[in-house]
This record gives structure tokens, C-alpha cells and sequence, in this order.
């Protein structure tokens, strides 16, 4: 039997699972993800520390490895994850400083810098980012400004992914997708930016240089294969950004392929054949990086809080506590689903955190409308998941308004999709049918993918694709619901900018 890795550094666990070419999972193994925070004179302050990364992985690896029977039956490893946040290491490899972890918001005086010298509009343009506090150009602005001497001493500046890549191969290297995070990457040329680098003074040779994903990197060196029970020689191949990865195992690597990634996050994904970079996809919020699917395709990535708001009614409103949290949310969507489509004329911004996207309004705030005293817990548990499935639809037209999308097919994992309650409320809402694959981790799979199609087990991602891909439940859309649904839509489209100037002035109110 041949056999691939995929290593999946996440924010809450490190995994590491071992899959045959049909993308069946034959081993796995993972251990938390612990962030710190050694500095109380900062309580808001984050660090993964690099020592802890590493040995999880090595943990995860030799426990995964250790349920085959031949580790050199493994012909590839390919790491997947979070992007963004990086570690300085020497010329011996030794690492620095802690990686600044993305809930970290030290870096708000340089994020402040970057927009006033740099600007939205031309850091768009370029590299197709959003300019968010915790981009891998500013952790670097911050170390040249509260730790030059560190800086002075490094030699390379890695990626998280790229950091485990370097431990287990010792050679350097990123992905496409990974550079796309930092704000230094140019989306048209796919190379460092001359105008971004010269602009914020960063030094360009703590960057590696930037390759496709797929791309064989090194082999897996004596002291590694020691730490991890890998075989020693096995290929190491350029994974990716995880939501990236996430997209080959279910083809939403081809244009027109919706991928939806229902969790705490709704995060809408698909695939673009150019660069479009516009004032129009920037004012919604959403980033434009290069694909690991192939050189010639880009992704985008639309993010706006989900779950969390049902998980928020829950806690607020569920029932009884002694009851199993299952038990709990089975009757719950009963409840949900006791209720009319419309939710008897109750609606529901989900603007619980804020909003993200396709409008961008941070200060924007949640609210139940059309309150009347017939309403009941289940017409409000509908009003929810109906109002987060408008935000759905809103993003979708957005994409098709902005980046001339055409969605032919939508695609949905995450831990909503055990919900059929809302997945199919989900295709009523957009009219057309939601495949839920059966993929229970898609993430690390696509970085195996990657890795076969280095080493060539795969000619490209459509190969494996069409090896690995499990059909699951398909929800076909009730299309009389569907022309419900758009009429009250145009009504749902109206909450946001009624309340946007109440929303204003309760939030002054609260600073009193």
C-alpha cells in the first residue's frame, strides 16, 4: 500500500492524519494547540510557542505513523494550517522569539502605520489583502521597532507551516498561499512586491522565496525521522492555507464551485481564473490570495459569524442543563423547525459580532425584528438560522455582483452540516441544491493531495479529486420556499441600514 500525510496546524489542535490515494484516513493522531500569554503586563497579548508546536506535531506524527505497518510506505507529507504568523530563526535554525499568535493585537500601532502610508485601496491592488492587525508585515514592523537586536540576528522569518516544513527537511521555502497572507506578496506577478517591500523598509532576504503548492520541497532528515517515526528520505512537499486545502477533496477548485465552511465561522470559498482586484471586492471584505489548486487560479474567502450566534441563543435560552448538550440541540431544532418559514414575521440581523461580510460595519450590532407577543422561542431559534442564511445569500450575490461569479454547484462542510434542519433551509434560501460530502476532514486531506500530486501519485488536483471525492446528502431546494424567501429578503436587506444610526448612537450611550 502507498500512503500520504497531511499535517494540519490549527488554533486549537495539531493533527496529523495518514491517508491511502481514495482519501480514506487509515491513521490519525492530534494534540492541542496551546497559545500563551507570558507577559502580564500585556493580559491581551498571544504566543504560540515554537517548541510546543513542534513537539505536538512530532507526538501527533509518531502516533499516526505508528498504526502502519511500514512508515516508508508513506511517499509524501505536505503541512497545511493557519497563515499569517511566523518565528525568526538564525543561520543554525534556532528559533528567536514565540511566533505572535492571530489573536494577538499588539501590532495595532503598525496596523495604523500601514493604512496611513500604505493605504487599503493600494495594498489591494497589489496584493489582494485586507489589511488586518495581525498580517505577517506587521509582526515584522513590530520586531524592528521592540526588538531590533532579535531581528538583527535572524536569518529567515517562517511561516508557520513553513516552520515545520524547515524542522522536518531543513530546507527553507513557502507556497503561493502562504505568501498571499503577509502583505508583501504581489497576486499578478506572484512575487515579493518590490513597491510593498521598499515602502515598509522590510528586509527581503528574511523571506523565502515563494513557490506553487505541490512543489517538492526536501526530505525528511535522520534527527526528524527520529522525533517523528517518519522514514528518513520520505519527500516533503509545499502544502497551503488550510481554507485553501479544504477546497480540493471537493472540487471547489474549479470556477463556479461554491465550497461553504459552515462552523463558528461561515467561510464562503471559490476559485477565480484572474486576479480581480477592484474597489468592489475590497468594500466587502473579502481577500483575494492565490490558489494551491494550480498557478494559473486564485481563491477567495468571504468570513461572517454563524454559529456562534446559535450557540449564543443556547446558552441563553436552551434547555435545561443536566440535559446532554446533543439532546439539547435536537430539541432545540425541533423547536426551529415547529416554527413557519418566516418565522412568524420575526427577523434576525446576525450582527452579533459585527459585520464582516459583504458589508463591513465593525460597530454594527444584532436585533430580533418584528417582535409581537404571539413569538415564541422557536420562531426566534428560525429567526436566527433563516437571518444567517440571508447573510448567505448576501454574500453570494456579492460574489456575483463583484467578481462576476457564477455558481453552479454549492459544496458544504463543517460541523453544520449534521444540521439537516438548516442545510436545507440553506437550499431553499438560495434556490439551488447543497452537496454535504461524506469528508470529515477535508483540510488535511487537501494538504496530502498536494503532497501526492509532488511526488506523483496524482497527474493534478482533478485526478485526485476524482479519486478521493465520497458523495454525501444532497438538499434540493423546495422552490416555492425559494420565491418566499426573495420577497422577504428585499425586507431583510432593509434591517441594516435602518438601524445603522441607532446602532451608532447606542453604542455612544454605552461609552458614557
Amino acid at each position: 500500500m502507498e500512503y500520504l500525510a497531511g499535517i494540519d496546524l490549527g488554533s486549537t489542535s495539531l493533527k496529523a492524519i495518514i491517508y491511502d490515494l481514495q482519501g480514506n484516513a487509515v491513521s490519525s493522531a492530534s494534540r492541542p494547540t496551546e497559545r500563551f500569554n507570558p507577559h502580564t503586563e500585556h493580559p491581551d497579548w498571544a504566543i504560540w510557542k515554537p517548541e510546543q508546536i513542534w513537539g505536538g506535531v512530532c507526538e501527533s506524527l509518531k502516533e499516526a505513523v505508528g498504526q502502519i505497518d511500514d512508515p516508508a510506505s508513506i511517499k509524501g507529507v505536505a503541512v497545511t494550517g493557519m497563515g499569517m504568523d511566523g518565528v525568526p530563526i538564525d543561520r543554525d535554525g534556532n528559533w528567536l522569539y514565540p511566533f505572535i499568535s492571530w489573536h494577538c493585537p499588539r501590532t495595532e500601532p503598525q496596523h495604523k502605520w500601514w493604512t496611513e502610508n500604505i493605504g487599503a485601496e493600494r495594498q489591494f491592488e497589489i496584493g489582494g489583502n485586507q489589511i488586518w492587525v495581525f498580517n505577517t508585515a506587521l509582526r515584522l514592523l513590530w520586531m524592528a521597532e521592540n526588538e531590533p537586536e532579535i531581528l538583527a540576528k535572524t536569518d529567515k522569518w517562517l511561516l508557520i507551516e513553513d516552520f515545520v516544513n524547515f524542522m522536518l527537511c531543513g530546507q527553507h521555502g513557502t507556497d503561493h498561499s502562504m505568501a498571499s497572507t503577509t502583505l508583501l506578496f504581489d497576486q499578478r506577478k506572484r512575487v515579493w512586491s518590490d513597491e510593498l517591500i521598499e515602502k515598509s523598509g522590510i528586509d527581503r532576504r528574511l523571506l523565502c522565496d515563494p513557490k506553487p503548492s505541490g512543489t517538492p520541497l526536501g526530505k525528511v532528515h535522520a534527527k526528524a525521522a527520529e522525533a517523528t517515526g517518519l522514514a528518513e528520505g520520505t519527500p516533503i512537499v509545499l502544502g497551503g492555507h488550510d481554507y485553501c486545502c479544504g477546497t480540493l477533496p471537493v472540487g471547489a477548485f474549479e470556477p463556479g464551485v461554491v465550497l461553504d465552511v459552515t462552523g463558528t465561522w461561515e467561510i464562503v470559498v471559490t476559485a477565480l481564473d484572474e486576479p480581480v482586484l477592484t474597489p468592489d471586492v475590497r468594500q466587502m471584505g473579502i481577500p483575494v490570495h492565490s490558489h494551491v489548486a494550480s498557478p494559473d487560479l486564485w481563491s477567495i474567502m468571504a468570513a461572517a459569524v454563524a454559529a456562534d450566534m446559535l450557540e449564543w441563543y443556547r446558552g441563553q435560552y436552551g434547555l435545561e442543563k443536566e440535559q446532554s448538550a446533543e439532546n439539547d440541540w435536537s430539541d432545540l431544532m425541533k423547536l426551529a423547525e415547529a416554527s413557519p418559514p418566516g418565522a412568524n414575521g420575526v427577523m434576525f440581523l446576525p450582527h452579533m459580532s459585527g459585520s464582516h461580510c459583504p458589508v463591513v460595519d465593525h460597530q454594527s450590532m444584532g436585533a430580533f425584528v418584528g417582535l409581537r407577543n404571539i413569538a415564541s422561542k422557536g420562531d426566534m431559534l428560525r429567526a436566527i438560522i433563516e437571518g444567517l442564511d440571508y447573510q448567505f445569500v448576501q454574500i453570494v450575490e456579492g460574489l456575483e455582483k463583484s467578481l462576476d461569479v457564477k455558481p453552479e454547484r454549492f459544496v458544504a462542510i463543517g460541523g453544520a452540516t449534521k444540521n439537516e434542519f438548516w442545510m436545507q433551509n440553506k437550499a431553499d434560501m438560495i434556490g439551488k441544491p447543497i452537496e454535504t460530502p461524506e469528508i470529515e476532514e477535508p483540510t488535511p486531506l487537501g494538504a496530502a493531495i498536494l503532497a501526492g500530486i509532488g511526488v506523483g501519485l496524482y497527474r493534478d488536483v482533478r485526478d485526485a479529486y476524482e479519486k478521493v471525492y465520497k458523495p454525501g446528502k444532497v438538499y434540493e431546494p423546495n422552490l416555492d420556499l425559494t420565491k418566499k424567501y426573495r420577497r422577504w429578503f428585499k425586507t431583510f436587506e432593509g434591517i441594516y441600514p435602518s438601524l445603522k444610526d441607532l446602532n451608532a448612537q447606542l453604542r455612544d450611550l454605552q461609552a458614557d
